[in-house]
């Protein structure tokens, strides 16, 4: 079917380009997205944390999905030993940003989209402020400083978060809008407190199998753009476990804590102040 037959037969009312038309057919041709869910996609705003394993190939397929506005943020530059997973650099970006080098490529990719790049390390005095510019976000990062810090800005900021880890063979993977309240959980129904420094081995202790973060950013993605075209059944509630080795998923049901100090019936966290320390070393995943 030609570009204009395509926008005669299923978008009537829809303003694309013919371009915009043949680049987003697949997409358009499903009844669950079609014109006016791309027409979502291309509105909506996404800040990706850490353009490394995970927020490499997030980054990608958000842009070829069209999401019409990407923030990433990261403060490292592209070390050798990234490039066994992180595909949104090459070698010829060795020692540059991550944010300069993965906005290089989503451009390349896509020029519909809006990049904005933040070089910086996500801390409690730009955290609140930055997701707040953003529909959603997605938490790539792999440190628990990070990960906590993500969660309770989502949560004042009023924002859903797709969060994903990766360690060794293993993966996981749940969406948070506890801002929407009750039955949606946080992430800290899920994990109260962060765990004793040393507990839980790093990537760069225990290492990590590089395509392991390929499948957990793409599920992040596909998770955020069913979110963001209003389209499935959500993971809010739920926590998604794979095993690369058994080629095995798992899910578990995520319930709503009562007590929880941050989205529970009392809340004690009402702002960022407990993050105003210097966070653990990042491992990028």
């Amino acid at each position: 079917m030609t570009a204009a037959g395509f926008r005669g037969h299923l978008l009537p009312v829809m303003d694309f380009s013919e371009d915009q038309i043949r680049r987003y057919a697949r997409h358009i041709l499903l009844p669950e997205i079609g014109g006016i869910g791309q027409a979502r996609l291309l509105a909506s705003r996404v800040l990706v944390v850490g353009a490394g394993g995970l927020g490499s190939p997030a980054l990608l397929y958000l842009a070829a999905a069209g999401v019409g506005t990407i923030g990433l943020i990261d403060d490292d530059v592209v070390d050798l030993s990234n490039l066994q997973r992180q595909i949104a650099h090459d070698t010829a970006a060795l020692g540059r940003p991550k944010v300069e080098s993965a906005a290089e490529r989503i451009r390349a990719l896509n020029p519909d989209v809006t990049v904005e790049p933040h070089r910086a390390r996500l801390d409690a005095t730009n955290a609140l402020d930055l997701v707040s510019r953003y529909d959603l976000v997605l938490d790539g990062s792999d440190n628990f400083a990070t990960r906590f810090l993500v969660a309770d800005a989502c949560h004042l900021a009023g924002r859903t978060l797709v969060s994903a880890a990766v360690l060794r063979f293993e993966g996981q993977l749940a969406t948070f809008k506890s801002h929407l309240g009750p039955p949606h959980p946080c992430y800290r129904c899920l994990h109260p407190t962060p765990p004793p420094p040393g507990l839980v081995p790093t990537c760069a202790e225990a290492g990590v199998f590089g395509a392991v973060t390929g499948v957990l950013g793409a599920l992040q993605v596909t998770e955020a753009l069913k979110e963001l075209a209003g389209i499935g059944e959500g993971l809010s509630g739920r926590l998604i476990l794979w095993d690369a080795l058994s080629a095995s998923f798992r899910t578990v049901r995520l319930r709503r804590d009562p007590a929880c100090a941050l989205c529970g019936e009392n809340p004690t966290i009402r702002d960022l102040s407990a993050h105003a320390t210097v966070p653990e070393p990042a491992c990028p995943a």
